[in-house]
């Protein structure tokens, strides 16, 4: 089904928290990219109809996640995980100044 701007669809509204009419503002190969819900006014990226999950499927796939993981990695998951310094000693790291100039903070204080 090819859209139009302006057209009204269904959608979830995140502020209304429910399946509302959406007008379609912005279109991207033909599908709703962005839409206004017509109850509340907000702009969103269009959600297929499909509401967030809630806090206990999220909680369920970090568990699925981490058991995953414990698998793969032998020993289970490290508490920190060691990032390695990729610093380019060639580029210049610009100094920060130690101190506010007094000028700046007279400003400040004026306003």
């Amino acid at each position: 089904m090819d859209f139009r701007l302006g057209d009204v669809i269904d959608d979830y509204c995140v502020k209304c928290r429910r399946l509302t009419n959406h007008s379609i503002v912005s279109l991207i190969d033909g599908a709703a990219a962005k839409v206004r819900c017509r109850t509340c006014y907000s702009d969103h990226d269009y959600r297929n109809e499909q509401a967030p999950p809630t806090k206990k499927e999220l909680a369920k796939q970090k568990e699925l996640y981490n058991a995953v993981l414990a698998g793969v990695i032998p020993g289970g998951i490290p508490d920190v995980v060691a990032v390695p310094d990729v610093v380019d000693s060639a580029v210049p790291v610009p100094e920060v100044a130690a101190e506010v100039p007094a000028a700046a903070l007279d400003k400040k204080k004026k306003k």
